[in-house]
């Protein structure tokens, strides 16, 4: 089982759960239609994680626009 501190997710997002959850979706839904981990190669790790691992490891992140 793998596990993601809390913590360390919520501070990437200006400790904004809702942002949280909309970032991890869009990134899991890009990996699961094929884009590359950016952590490295995950072999039988769902894409929710792997997005959660990204942001953790702030290689994702995201911009408003207007």
């Amino acid at each position: 089982m793998d596990y993601v501190p809390l913590e360390t997710l919520i501070d990437k997002t200006s400790h904004s759960l809702y942002k949280l959850v909309i970032l991890a979706s869009r990134r899991a839904l890009e990996i699961a239609e094929g884009q590359p981990s950016l952590i490295g190669p995950c072999p039988n790790t769902k894409p929710s994680v792997v997005a959660l691992r990204e942001i953790a490891a702030g290689k994702v992140s995201y911009k408003i626009t207007k």
